[in-house]
């Protein structure tokens, strides 16, 4: 047994002691699953299978801890740029995952509602018809939320809310001077609006937020982590990591 893996559950112990604020709400842009894959010499397609299987981790660590809310940044409006097989490979697997949620155990027991934001006209008509199933099987739950951006993009969000907000004007059931905050909050994404950001997490060595929730987490002046690890190697030491920095955060408030 090498010394690192004797240290590392005292290390994470002591994290946890550091942690007793945490966050209502984390969204994670996660990155690296492709460059995960080409380091190990293989297809794009296991990259993107360990960041499943990463995900379904941070659930239960985020359950763990109370952290209330989790919004995953799965897919954004740039990514339909990638290959058609990759396409197909990755709309594959959200389909499988978000069917998957309708018997997942763990889901119904730690009472788990699912949604999907993001511009879903533009998903296939199956992937559609799975986000539709999930969350109809978790509508009633309101304990913990996860929430995945598929087809998101930050700043269309925003002008469709606009859009929308000016059509309201237009047909007299607003007025200008009721244009408020709160107004475009009720106007951004499908169905109830996201609860503001606290913290920010980034995997994959990279040093920006991609245009992920600039409503939500800009303007609350969220927390950021960024981290190395690519997003299949994520580990539980990581999040509790990002937690301490959005502690620290409060507390220097």
């Amino acid at each position: 047994m090498s010394l690192r893996s004797l240290l590392e559950p005292v290390y994470e112990r002591m994290l946890e002691r550091e942690c007793a604020v945490v966050p209502r709400h984390i969204a994670i842009i996660q990155d690296g699953n492709r460059r995960y894959a080409r380091a190990r010499g293989a297809g794009t397609a296991l990259g993107h299978r360990a960041g499943a299987d990463t995900t379904e981790r941070l659930l239960e660590w985020a359950c763990d801890l109370g952290i209330e809310h989790i919004t995953l940044y799965a897919f954004s409006t740039e990514n339909f740029s990638r290959g058609p097989d990759e396409l197909d490979e990755l709309f594959r697997l959200f389909r499988e995952k978000l069917l998957a949620v309708i018997t997942d155990e763990r889901v119904h027991r730690n009472r788990i509602r699912v949604r999907v934001v993001g511009d879903r006209a533009l998903l296939p008509p199956d992937l559609r018809a799975a986000i539709e199933s999930a969350e109809a099987s978790t509508a009633g739950y309101s304990r913990f939320h996860l929430n995945v951006a598929l087809a998101y993009g930050g700043r269309n969000e925003i002008v469709s809310a606009a859009r929308r907000i000016l059509g309201e004007v237009a047909a007299g059931r607003v007025r200008p001077d009721e244009i408020t905050p709160a107004l475009v909050d009720e106007n951004l994404g499908e169905g109830s609006p996201l609860p503001p950001v606290d913290l920010i997490i980034r995997t994959g060595n990279e040093y920006r937020t991609s245009n992920f929730l600039p409503w939500q987490a800009n303007g609350n002046e969220c927390a950021v982590y960024f981290c190395a690890p690519y997003w299949p190697q994520f580990r539980r030491i990581d999040l509790l990591r990002a937690v301490r920095i959005y502690r620290q955060r409060v507390e220097a408030a």
